[in-house]
């Protein structure tokens, strides 16, 4: 398990919104300030990974303001990029004010002051978000350069944007099952698509290191996989076009990007995804009357004899098998 949860159901009334805010402090150190302090609700998961903090939250509507004192006495050297999932932001900062709503990401620098507020348009309603605080000299970007993004919105429903939140959200629901040990290289990953996106939008992709570029086309190339599987026509050389780099260069990045699995080709990986969703489906009781061929189907297996005997070298039995209520073999 990675990260550290908080409720505030966990806690009594009164205390939950002090709580809270010591918690969400640790990395944001700012005055927060709440009409719903009194009877406050919010959960929030702190998870480390290195360097890289990551904090997936939800809460009612909440201020929270960094003045210039504050920000010039106390200034921790990171920069906090926000990426907003529901309800609504507004942020004055660096100069801009800008209305944040679901998908937008943004960021802002420690050092300067900060004004954020909630902007949900009914009374009460909860905003859901994701965190990530760094260290400002790990994004490798001039620090002029950075000072244009600042307090601006950028996508997270498109490209990069899209990456770096389907990563994110895959890291809050997996957290219960990753290990300690995995958190610095996950937050590697991280950082380097959030300098990636940056980077994109200043024009500038260049700057970033080559491991780092490889590391971002190998997450691309992953999620693209996982995004395609019911294509039959999912293959290595269709991979490699769709993101414009040469077949030997996309097995390069992919084998030496893919986490714990060193040696695997693209194909073995596609396979085993398509397996391993094939065995969900075909387990899941609400799928019991689906035909297995159409399951296979679903997985990139338009005949159903490809799909038993992928199948079957897989996991060592015939699809059937897997079925609820099938009995076992003897």
């Amino acid at each position: 398990m990675i990260g550290t949860v908080f409720r505030s159901e966990d806690v009594p009334s009164p205390d939950r919104f002090d709580f809270w805010r010591e918690i969400l402090g640790r990395t944001r150190s700012s005055d927060m300030a709440s009409a719903h302090a009194g009877d406050f609700w919010a959960e929030l998961r702190v998870m480390e990974l290195g360097p890289v903090t990551v904090t997936p939250l939800s809460f009612l509507p909440t201020r929270f303001r960094r003045g210039p004192r504050t920000a010039h006495a106390g200034d921790p050297g990171v920069y906090h990029l926000s990426l907003l999932l529901d309800g609504g932001l507004t942020l004055e900062h660096a100069g801009r004010e800008a209305t944040f709503g679901p998908g937008d990401v943004h960021l802002a620098d420690s050092a300067r002051p900060y004004d954020l507020k909630s902007a949900v348009p009914t009374e009460g309603g909860v905003v859901r978000g994701v965190g990530v605080d760094f260290p400002r000299a790990l994004l490798p970007l001039p620090s002029r350069r950075v000072r244009e993004v600042l307090g601006r919105g950028l996508p997270g429903r498109e490209g990069l944007g899209a990456l770096l939140t389907d990563y994110l959200l895959g890291l809050d629901r997996q957290a219960d099952t990753l290990r300690p040990c995995d958190a610095p290289r996950l937050g590697t990953v991280v950082l380097d698509l959030v300098s990636a996106l940056f980077a994109q939008a200043l024009d500038d992709e260049g700057v970033l290191p080559q491991e780092s570029r490889r590391r971002v086309t190998g997450a691309a190339v992953r999620d693209f996989i996982r995004r395609n599987l019911h294509d039959p026509e999912l293959t290595p050389p269709a991979i490699a076009a769709a993101h414009h780099i040469s077949l030997s260069y996309l097995h390069r990045v992919f084998q030496e990007q893919t986490p714990g699995e060193s040696g695997e080709t693209v194909a073995a990986w596609i396979r085993a995804r398509r397996m391993e969703a094939a065995r969900r489906d075909l387990a899941d009781p609400a799928l019991r009357a689906t035909p297995i061929h159409v399951i296979g189907a679903r997985w990139g297996f338009p005949r159903a004899s490809d799909f038993t005997r992928a199948y079957r070298a897989h996991h060592g039995a015939p699809p059937g098998e897997h079925r609820p209520g099938t009995p076992p073999r003897r």
